[in-house]
């Protein structure tokens, strides 16, 4: 809460305070209560208005679009025995200007004595060298449950009916989580308005827009299932169970390893519509920042806002293609401090955020990515075993409306993605499976030589995606059998 922490540090004579928030209008409110409570002097200035004191009239006599005119009035606010407030609106927009820079400053030390204290309301935290030592920095957190509760009671209170209730009411506030007062009482009455009812898929609607504003997270809008994906049965399983509502502990997340083909993008975007969670795609590539300093700003953004937006799943395709500037080599160490903001997060973060990653290549990322309690469980995708590749078939012929008739061509090693080819390609030039199997050249073949070195590396350390347990290499024992010296037990044979 933002007053409790406000009065803390004015009692303590911290007399610039930094208040982050996307909501200044609603945190001037709490401030205002506030002062009411403790009988300070408010005042507030903002650039069109100049200073105003609110619960009285509105005035531009002091400081209309003079910051520094706004400063000089504070000590005119102090008393002997009383604590005087000043808000400034987005100020960091004027904190470029040395004689504000000068000026704030002088106002922040003698406000020591005075009692007076520079309150800033911005959306970032922008703050000159010379003054960041004067000034504590406050998060505005957004509306939680129970405030999106209220918002929504408040508006259906003319039809008490609107109001959803058990699961449904559930299911509003966790789409809600994330926007502002503002947003959630305008996607309320969106819903309203277009369905007569509050649903959840219209805040989502409304979500994708503010998460395209920042360009730093994308919301999967797509309807897979885990009846469109064929195999991968205990990955499947796994997930279903630790993601149920209503569990104590929190999942963490699962990291996704095999070969390009195996499904698991595929996984991953089906997972949030099977838990009804939505998906948001992380685009490490997309945080680069031609500033210093602005990519591992963008990571930390993207992963706050993941954080409000909980619960939800967190998607990071191709993960060791992302940061494969690991250990600085040609990108100044941006990579390796992406990477740590991550591992951090991944270790650290309390939110009901799941996070999946994938990747093709294991020996691209540091050992202590894989580590215990970073992920829930590490996973390796094989090629689909027999009976996986009947079911795979089937859906597919479904899928593109193949004739059972036609003959199954060979698919000795073939992926998921394969078989879905050749059946996409059957159906699009109007040929037999067995001639469209000839434009489909398997991932086993190109990559033969990194698909075993991949196996050999999963082999005792990663779960099984298909069957329980741990995944081990096929035909690891046989060729033990194979190497393994041959003695003769009898002395004379010897």
């Amino acid at each position: 809460m933002l007053t409790p922490q406000l009065t803390q540090y004015v009692h303590a004579a911290f007399t610039g305070i930094w208040i982050q928030t996307s909501e200044p209008d609603e945190a001037e409110r709490e401030i205002v209560r506030l002062a009411q409570q403790r009988r300070w002097k408010l005042a507030a200035w903002d650039i069109a208005n100049g200073v105003r004191f609110p619960g009285a009239a509105a005035t531009q006599e002091v400081g209309a679009g003079d910051p520094l005119a706004a400063l000089r009035s504070l000590p005119s606010l102090a008393s002997e025995d009383g604590t005087a407030l000043l808000l400034l609106h987005n100020f960091h927009r004027f904190l470029n200007n040395p004689e504000v820079v000068q000026t704030t400053f002088g106002q922040l030390i003698a406000g020591k004595q005075q009692q007076t204290f520079v309150v800033v309301l911005a959306p970032v935290v922008q703050i000159p060298v010379e003054l960041e030592k004067l000034f504590v920095v406050l998060d505005h957190a957004l509306p939680d449950g129970d405030q999106l509760q209220r918002i929504l009671s408040e508006l259906v209170s003319d039809k008490p009916d609107d109001m959803p209730q058990g699961e449904n009411l559930q299911r509003v506030l966790d789409a809600a989580a994330g926007l502002t007062r503002y947003e959630a009482e305008g996607a309320f009455s969106l819903s309203l308005s277009r369905h007569n009812q509050v649903r959840p898929e219209v805040i989502w609607e409304l979500k994708a827009q503010t998460l395209r504003k920042n360009n730093l997270l994308n919301l999967h809008r797509g309807s897979e299932r885990f009846d469109s994906l064929g195999g991968l049965g205990n990955l499947k399983d796994f997930c279903t169970r630790v993601m149920q509502p209503g569990k104590k502990v929190k999942p963490r997340g699962i990291l996704l390893l095999g070969i390009p083909g195996s499904g698991k993008s595929a996984f991953c975007k089906a997972l949030g519509n099977e838990t009804g969670r939505p998906t948001l795609l992380l685009d490490v590539g997309a945080l680069m920042g031609s500033l210093v300093g602005q990519s591992e700003q963008n990571i930390r953004q993207a992963l706050k806002i993941a954080d409000a937006m909980s619960p939800c799943i967190l998607f990071v395709d191709e993960i060791e293609k992302a940061l494969s500037g690991i250990g600085g080599n040609g990108d100044s160490g941006v990579s390796s401090r992406l990477f740590g903001t991550l591992l951090s997060w991944l270790s650290d973060h309390t939110s009901d955020v799941f996070f999946v990653g994938t990747s093709n290549d294991i020996s691209k990322l540091p050992p202590e990515f894989a580590r215990a309690e970073r992920f829930d469980g590490v996973f390796f995708l094989d090629l689909p075993t027999a009976q996986e590749k009947d079911g795979i078939w089937d859906l597919y012929r479904r899928t593109f409306e193949i004739p059972e008739s036609q003959i199954r061509p060979d698919d000795t090693d073939w992926t998921g993605a394969e078989i879905k080819s050749c059946c996409r390609l059957s159906a699009l030039l109007d040929v037999p499976l067995s001639q469209a199997a000839r434009n489909v050249v398997p991932v086993a073949r190109t990559a033969a030589e990194s698909m075993e070195k991949l196996r050999t590396w999963a082999s005792g350390r990663c779960l099984a995606a298909s069957n329980p347990g741990i995944y081990e290499r096929n035909g690891s024992q046989q060729l033990q059998s194979k190497t393994r010296r041959r003695v003769q037990r009898e002395a004379e044979n010897n």
